[in-house]
């Protein structure tokens, strides 16, 4: 079992990040490491970060913990000033192995925030015990939405080589893995800082054309109103690209978006998913949702309450709003904490409700299951199925027998 742990929060990125983390570490013969690879995109998601160093400490007090990533960037000399914390790094820096190294030697400042520049290539690692890897096409963001950190964190947008992204995943593929997600912070912005300003319809394309053994093509969260023409048409004809689309939508009401500074209206996004619906009908949205936004009225909530049905989400990740310093959003008119308690509630029953009637048109048909661990595949819009007969990796029909409210239950397909 390796010296090093970490534990890892926020998007995907992250969790593709801590993959090459972890084995950049092991090859510079980093040891007794312990490390947060943190998100920043709340205030809960800091004191969250805060609270596993104190307890990684507790539990592992042999190892050197460390807090990275984009919590470390935004929010270095507070966590430096705890006591349980042995180094803070920045985005670039968790990547480097070698300066992990340094740090378990005790040989390496306190604190090493670089200035928000490029990342070191990030090099998907080859997991035998997952039948999914995420894969890094962009980094980086240059918008500004009015609540939002992240462009300080990880800097300006910027688009990985297409011939590079195909080699990783085709290496990826070669070595077993069934499923791959593209990843990024904004991956519709891709290709914009390229020469020729390539778009990701056709990256993925590329990818599917240049990889016939991926049986499995996802895409992490995108912003609807950036998809271009060429993705639009392979959403609509590739069939191995599969029919889940996580949204960032934040808001389902006009001034409030306007207020997020965001780049879509309510009706571009109830339109999007129409026309999505219409040439995909088995696609499944799921997106993000911020309640309590400053200025919000109930009549705005209202209007986000019935995006749920509008968009016909199955579900949404909710984010009660946490004013982040330095944003122009933490300096309007804030909400009453409890009034965005109770709309945060409301808006998760609504998703509640949407999830439950999403698996219950499952039930009782057959589908394609890619089996992950413990029991628990996925089907091609991501709904979690328990089998308990499949093994881990395989990918066959399941007949889709009932649902709990939370995942459906289904058994091997008769052979026919």
């Amino acid at each position: 079992m390796s010296a090093i742990r970490i534990e890892t929060f926020g998007c995907r990125l992250n969790l593709a990040e801590s993959d090459a983390i972890l084995r950049e570490a092991e090859r510079a013969g980093a040891e007794a490491l312990s490390i947060v690879n943190s998100c920043a995109v709340t205030g809960e998601a800091l004191r969250q970060a805060r609270q596993a160093a104190r307890r990684l400490k507790r539990e592992r007090p042999f190892a050197k913990v460390v807090v990275a990533g984009c919590g470390a960037e935004i929010d270095a000399a507070a966590f430096a000033a705890m006591p349980e914390v042995d180094a803070v790094i920045g985005n670039r820096e968790k990547r480097d192995g070698a300066a992990l190294a340094r740090i378990a030697a005790g040989a390496a400042p306190r604190v090493m925030i670089g200035a928000a520049a490029p990342a070191l290539p990030l090099i998907p690692a080859i997991a035998e015990a997952r039948t999914r890897a995420f894969v890094e096409i962009q980094n980086g963001c240059d918008h500004r939405c009015t609540f939002c950190v992240i462009p300080l964190a990880r800097g300006p947008s910027r688009s990985l080589d297409p011939a590079r992204i195909v080699a990783d995943i085709q290496r990826l593929v070669a070595s077993g893995v069934a499923e791959i997600v593209l990843t990024g912070v904004d991956i519709t912005a891709y290709g914009l800082d390229a020469p020729g300003a390539p778009r990701l319809g056709g990256l993925v394309r590329h990818i599917l054309a240049e990889t016939p053994a991926l049986k499995r093509l996802r895409l992490s969260s995108i912003d609807s109103v950036e998809v271009d023409a060429d993705l639009e048409r392979a959403i609509a004809d590739e069939g191995r690209l599969m029919p889940h689309l996580h949204l960032s939508l934040q808001s389902g009401d006009d001034l409030i978006l306007k207020r997020m500074k965001r780049r879509h209206s309510r009706a571009d996004a109830v339109r999007f998913c129409e026309e999505a619906r219409r040439r995909r009908p088995n696609i499944a949205f799921s997106a993000d949702i911020i309640v309590g936004f400053p200025t919000e009225s109930e009549a705005m909530f209202e209007n986000s309450l019935r995006l749920v049905g509008d968009c016909g989400l199955a579900r949404a990740h909710v984010f009660p709003f946490s004013p982040r310093p330095g944003t122009p959003a933490a300096r309007m008119p804030q909400i009453p904490a409890d009034i965005v308690r109770e709309r945060a509630a409301r808006l998760r029953a609504a998703s509640d409700s949407a999830w439950a009637k999403r698996l219950s048109s499952h039930v009782g048909r057959a589908a394609p299951v890619l089996m992950e661990r413990g029991g628990v595949g996925r089907l091609e819009d991501f709904t979690p199925v328990r089998v308990e007969e499949i093994a881990q990796g395989a990918l066959c029909e399941a007949w889709i027998e009932a649902s709990d409210g939370r995942e459906l239950k289904g058994r091997v397909a008769p052979s026919t």
